[in-house]
């Protein structure tokens, strides 16, 4: 995995090699961005860094350079790497994991469909403030410390973009997560009210939940949590981290895995009723 300190020496690295390669071979960048059918202005960000080229804009810099077959294997599996970030959570810790929540609150805000694949535990666009203390609190000695009532906080301060109409949500969970048992047994009534509060969710015109029940056969592992936005990146959650992925190759991958999930699972006014099933469940365990 990469931290941002090798994923920075990297882009360097490839915007030096393609300004390297087309200063050697003559072309001017007016010139370059015309065989590419890009602007100038995107060419000279490309070479100076400032833009992180995709792989097929790598590819098709390349091709009209006319690079050698196997520089252009080295310079593309590059391009595939620098077009993935992987960020650490202790790195997130570091920084305080409420700016963590100011991040996903502008890309929410920049995007205007989010995909939510959830085999875990619900998202925190979805959770009361109980349920969102208690997935704070640190399940093993090594994860980072945290100010759970700032995160808290700001994590709910993020909900208001599900009332934003330019905006469609779609969480796709699995029983599993629906049940999955962060809090006690003495405080179920916060997983009741998680519960509960997801069936009244789904309710916005804008917000469809959706819930792959235990006893259906899939044909696919529920293996990560992961976040499409638009068409355009795709956010994965492991233990240790979260990895970005912006190669079209990636993104059509796990939208495909998004719709063989969704086809197996219960929508609507049936997803609701399986979520209020559960909250009275979680309170007769209560009781």
């Amino acid at each position: 995995m990469l931290e941002p300190e090798h994923q920075g020496r990297q882009r360097k690295n490839l915007a030096e090699a393609l300004r390297s390669l087309r200063s050697a071979s003559g072309l001017s960048g007016s010139r370059l961005a015309v065989r590419c059918q890009m602007s100038q202005a995107k060419i000279s960000r490309i070479e100076t860094g400032s833009t992180l080229p995709s792989v097929i804009d790598v590819e098709r810099i390349l091709a009209a350079l006319n690079v050698p077959e196997e520089i252009a294997r080295e310079l593309l599996e590059l391009a595939r790497t620098a077009n993935v970030d992987y960020t650490a959570w202790r790195t997130h810790a570091r920084l305080g994991l409420h700016q963590k929540q100011a991040e996903l609150k502008a890309l929410e805000q920049s995007s205007t469909l989010m995909r939510h694949f959830l085999p875990a535990v619900p998202t925190g666009l979805l959770h009361v403030p109980e349920y969102a203390a208690a997935t704070l609190q640190p399940g093993v000695r090594s994860e980072p410390a945290r100010d759970v009532p700032r995160v808290v906080q700001a994590r709910v301060a993020r909900q208001a973009v599900l009332d934003d109409p330019r905006r469609r949500f779609v969480f796709l969970m699995t029983e599993q997560a629906v049940r999955w048992r962060r809090a006690p047994l003495p405080t179920m009534a916060a997983q009741a009210a998680q519960a509960a509060h997801m069936a009244r969710v789904s309710e916005k015109p804008n917000v469809d939940i959706a819930i792959i029940p235990q006893t259906v056969q899939v044909p696919g592992s529920p293996m990560n949590i992961f976040v499409i936005y638009d068409d355009r990146l795709v956010t994965v959650e492991l233990f240790s981290g979260e990895v970005v992925l912006r190669t079209p190759q990636e993104i059509i991958h796990h939208i495909e895995l998004f719709e063989l999930f969704m086809g197996h699972a219960l929508t609507g006014a049936e997803a609701k009723a399986f979520l209020l099933d559960r909250a009275d469940e979680f309170m007769r365990e209560r009781e």
